[in-house]
């Protein structure tokens, strides 16, 4: 079953303790501290478009890449409602194609965790490279490996909502650095039985070390780190962290 395929269904309904408002005030921050207050900004994993929706409220152009149709079709249905002009994109990121280039490249919730291989991740940043105008910017944020050793691996999450429930159990896997979520659904159909649905998604947990040398060698410049949400540097008990990473080949006419 494709990733999302039925959670893209209820995902907004689990999803929202998610504070995405603080968040977006947070990566709008950085943004602003790195150079970008206009022009296009594209968001990479942008799901359904909880954070493409408020970027382009505070008048970034917006383009948001997804390879989940489903996620995509709740995206479009916000974008409807609220008028907005995002351009939404269903391209895998591992091979995603822009017309020209941007200001600026985000991608949250953990979306680049998604990436399990690192030759997958490093085809990823060489991408962002090659669409980021000279000097671009490239801010993400990554579940770290304490969150998933001390904190999720081996939990078990479960929630029951009026017309949906979920059971979510992960395991995670220390040799490899991987986090397996084994997601059951039960969501009510027009009919009013509840059906079952189960996915299995994976996530994996990179060092910073790791992820500062992919992105030398995919022609960025690390820029920073940061304990999400501050502009401290990350610690050791640091749950999630936010990477400033800058586009510098262009500038030097390679």
């Amino acid at each position: 079953m494709a990733m999302y395929e039925s959670f893209a269904r209820v995902y907004d309904t689990f999803m929202d303790d998610v504070p995405y408002e603080d968040w977006s005030r947070y990566l709008i921050s950085l943004l602003h501290h790195y150079g970008v207050r206009d022009g296009l900004v594209l968001e990479l994993g942008c799901g359904t478009g909880s954070m493409t929706e408020l970027l382009s409220g505070v008048g970034y152009d917006m383009i948001g890449v997804d390879n989940a149709e489903e996620m995509l079709e709740m995206a479009q249905e916000k974008k409807m409602v609220s008028g907005r002009d995002i351009l939404y994109l269903l391209q895998d990121m591992r091979e995603f194609e822009l017309y020209g280039t941007v200001k600026a490249v985000v991608s949250v919730c953990d979306s680049m965790n998604y990436v399990t291989e690192e030759a997958d991740l490093l085809q990823v940043f060489r991408l962002v490279n090659n669409y980021l105008d000279p000097g671009g910017i490239f801010i993400f944020d990554l579940n770290t490996v304490y969150k998933y050793r001390e904190l999720m691996g081996d939990s078990t999450i479960a929630e029951n909502r009026e017309k949906s429930s979920f059971i979510w159990e992960n395991t995670y896997f220390e040799e490899e650095r991987m986090n397996e979520y084994d997601l059951t659904l039960f969501i009510e159909d027009t009919d009013g039985r509840y059906r079952k649905y189960q996915e299995t998604h994976y996530q994996r947990a990179y060092e910073l070390s790791e992820i500062q040398k992919l992105l030398v060698q995919s022609g960025l410049k690390f820029d920073a780190a940061y304990d999400a949400f501050t502009m401290d540097s990350p610690k050791e008990d640091s749950e999630r962290i936010y990477v400033i990473a800058r586009e510098q080949e262009k500038q030097r006419g390679i």
